[in-house]
């Protein structure tokens, strides 16, 4: 693997997941309360013995930079190990990136002459997998391109690029995004749809991304690339092995706010799909010295107060403080204060949740503040005139966020002090 080099695409304006995208590029994105998007494909990296990374950034770059420094500073340059960010420059028409190949294409002088195979990587996916043993296919089948596949449902082809291969797996069609996805071999209910994940011969990329190919329009890789490449060149397709060690495949494209939001909650059940916690296949992130989270007050009476956080992923320095916290996942620093409930819902850093507030299906962004006796997610039309809300009632309050407090309210409860924060 020391003649591979994987380039994460992480620039894009990352719109269908606003207004999360709002201040930052989309593989910056919290998830899982501790981890960023692009951890996940780079702890595969790291996982998968590559050493050397390219990251292209593109727009609000700032917290995905920050992040990148703090968390994976950890490669050795004397042996020939890096990891680092590539930022756009004007491109002929005075524009940035206009599409993935392109993106590749503004960037080829970084690929040395000691590279082979040249290993191009979405950074805003959740999977676990091991790209040394995609590389391996690619060179023990004679692969010009290999593209990594995942069977779904036909008729959820539409959301894919879905690849048509012969039984050896050779790739003979690519479509886009079709209303049906043609059958995998022997498998007529389901569809191979490319991840997103290739592996390019670096000559072979050199080539399909010429001065001439990009004259002509040819930016994307799913788009433009790889369909013109079948007929010129041997492109084998990957099974997709998952590292995640269920019996279910797990791989997700958190691209949209439901997605996203579905990706989190797979995370608080008993047997949660998504494993995080495989000491085998480590997931790496930076985090802040902060403290244990703690869970204050335990008043068994009637209208008593008792923190406690069920069915729910709790990340250091958090406090719950006389609250209910029921399926949701909490970032750290988190505040949830007495009488407050909290259900089904992702609050990411920072965030503090007022006495008496009523929280359900909603996804809080870094620092905001609910003021006490704030209902959240119980009445769709009142969230849609100060949120916003997708079609399926989740609730989205982006940073920088101010809620007004409710009027005309009446403090029904005696004002104890709270238990210090940190």
């Amino acid at each position: 693997m020391k003649s591979v080099f994987a380039v994460l695409l992480a620039g894009g304006e990352g719109t269908r997941l606003h207004p999360l995208t709002k201040h930052r590029a989309k593989p910056a994105v919290t998830f899982g309360g501790i981890y960023r998007l692009i951890d996940f494909p780079l702890s595969n990296c790291i996982n998968s013995g590559v050493r050397k990374i390219g990251v292209l950034m593109q727009t609000k770059s700032t917290s995905l930079n920050r992040h990148l420094h703090l968390a994976w500073n950890i490669y050795r340059p004397e042996l020939g190990e890096y990891i680092y960010s590539i930022h756009p420059t004007l491109s002929r028409d005075g524009d940035l990136f206009h599409g993935t190949a392109d993106a590749v294409f503004q960037n080829l002088r970084v690929i040395g002459s000691d590279i082979s195979e040249v290993l191009i990587l979405a950074a805003d996916h959740i999977y676990k997998m091991d790209y040394s043993a995609m590389v391996r296919h690619h060179r023990e089948h004679g692969a010009d391109t290999t593209v990594a596949v995942i069977k779904v449902d036909r008729s959820e082809a539409h959301q894919f690029g879905i690849v048509q291969t012969t039984p050896e797996g050779r790739i003979v069609g690519f479509r886009e995004k079709p209303r049906l996805g043609d059958p995998a071999p022997g498998e007529p209910t389901t569809a191979l749809a490319s991840m997103g994940v290739y592996v390019f011969g670096r000559d072979v990329l050199l080539e399909a991304l010429s001065p001439d190919a990009m004259a002509a329009g040819e930016v994307d890789f799913g788009k433009n690339i790889l369909p013109k490449l079948i007929h010129d060149r041997r492109v084998m397709a990957y099974d997709f092995v998952d590292e995640n060690k269920k019996l279910s495949v797990y791989w997700r494209d958190v691209g949209t706010i439901e997605a996203f939001y579905d990706a989190n909650m797979d995370l608080v059940g008993v047997d949660p799909i998504f494993n995080l916690y495989d000491r085998a296949w480590p997931l790496h992130t930076h985090q802040s010295p902060e403290p244990p989270a703690k869970f204050v007050f335990a008043d068994d009476y009637p209208g008593g107060r008792c923190g406690k956080a069920l069915d729910s992923v709790v990340s250091p320095g958090c406090i719950v403080s006389g609250g209910v916290v029921r399926r949701c996942v909490l970032s750290p620093k988190v505040c949830v204060h007495s009488w407050a409930q909290v259900d089904d819902s992702v609050l990411m850093d920072g965030v503090e949740v007022g006495r008496h507030c009523k929280i359900r299906r909603a996804i809080i962004d870094k620092g905001v503040a609910i003021p006490p006796r704030t209902i959240i997610g119980y009445n769709e039309a009142e969230d849609r005139r100060r949120f916003t809300v997708t079609e399926s009632g989740i609730v989205v309050i982006p940073k920088f966020s101010h809620v007004p407090s409710p009027t005309g309210i009446v403090c029904l409860t005696p004002e104890v002090p709270e238990p210090h924060r940190a």
